[in-house]
């Protein structure tokens, strides 16, 4: 008997292998265009895709996490305060940084409140992304307050100074291939703890699983890949302020993720691309842009209930099943 040799897409996975290649892809952009609103609009999905990446490792426990503003706006004004206040502009040491200081913020919380489950957990982490902002305001010798923290220098790498938009998106696309690979690593290593965890937890905890280890482990590095979106845009806007980190901004982070698909890693970069992209088409709208960006996330969730990718892969399937059904009538086979 051989044992059946198993491929790289089995090991890694068809939607990893494939969002991985779309976002290292995407390093040809800057190189290619100079486009000012191509580069704006990328870096914007960039960060959504950090965002949304924070919001998928935790639904892979089925947990629904609304913290991803506050964790974004840690490993922002950390970034903010060392690169103006003690002159650190390596991008290495800024984005390594801005990953272990959520991470790290998040291990006391996430004892805490993982102990809740259900609309309990969401409750709790939204509050915490109310506190936020309110924390950044009421500390200004350390944060800077209602005015934030303005004129960053520019990062720097080797001595040579990001400053210009297309250097900043190559950061903010170098960075997301970074939470990618960490998202696959770490989905892919503990899938079945994960996929026990989401099935059924008091099951899984009363077969000797300890559900509460990976669910910690698991918020921590979800709020570490939002830190990467937080330090992605502080240094796209060039300032820290409380404004940027609100907690209704978690609604559009989960919807990132629930729109392109909660059950899969691409639907995270199908979501964000299409939800940045339609933001930004309709801002143009006035005061319309709100009630029309609503509108299409009702439509999205009432007539894409496995996302968008899951509606792609339903298509393909019939496709797939139609072609074949094609074939065998063509050679005679009855269906």
């Amino acid at each position: 008997m051989t044992v059946k040799e198993i491929s790289l897409i089995d090991r890694v996975g068809r939607s990893e292998i494939i969002s991985l290649l779309l976002v290292v892809v995407l390093l040809l952009v800057p190189l290619v265009t100079a486009n000012a609103a191509i580069i704006s609009l990328l870096t914007q999905i960039m960060i959504a895709l950090m965002g949304a990446l924070s919001v998928y490792l935790m639904l892979r426990m089925n947990l629904m996490t609304f913290a991803v503003p506050a964790f974004m706006a840690a490993g922002g004004y950390c970034a903010a305060i060392l690169s103006v206040n003690y002159n650190i502009t390596n991008v290495i040491a800024l984005a390594a940084l801005s990953f272990l200081v959520p991470m790290l913020a998040a291990l006391p919380i996430g004892l805490l409140v993982l102990r809740l489950r259900g609309v309990y957990f969401v409750l709790v982490t939204f509050v915490i992304a109310e506190i936020m902002p309110l924390v950044l305001f009421e500390t200004p010798s350390f944060t800077g307050g209602s005015n934030g923290i303005s004129g960053l220098p520019a990062m720097t790498f080797l001595g040579v100074s990001i400053e210009a938009n297309g250097d900043i998106l190559l950061v903010a696309i170098v960075l997301a291939i970074v939470a990618v690979l960490i998202t696959i690593c770490t989905t892919r290593y503990y899938r079945h703890q994960f996929d026990s965890i989401k099935e059924n937890e008091v099951l899984a905890q009363s077969l000797g699983l300890a559900v509460w280890h990976y669910k910690v482990l698991g918020f921590c590095i979800a709020a570490g890949l939002a830190g990467f979106g937080g330090f992605c845009l502080v240094e796209m806007l060039i300032t820290a302020h409380p404004s940027s980190f609100q907690a209704i901004s978690s609604v559009n982070y989960v919807a990132y993720a629930v729109v392109g698909g909660q059950n899969l890693l691409l639907g995270a970069i199908v979501g964000s691309a299409v939800l940045v992209w339609a933001s930004n088409l309709f801002s143009f709208q006035g005061e319309l842009s709100q009630a029309l960006f609503g509108i299409l996330l009702m439509i999205s969730v009432l007539f894409t209930k496995g996302g968008i990718v899951g509606v792609i892969q339903d298509l393909l399937r019939r496709l797939r099943k139609d072609s074949s059904l094609l074939i065998a009538q063509s050679r005679g086979v009855k269906a």
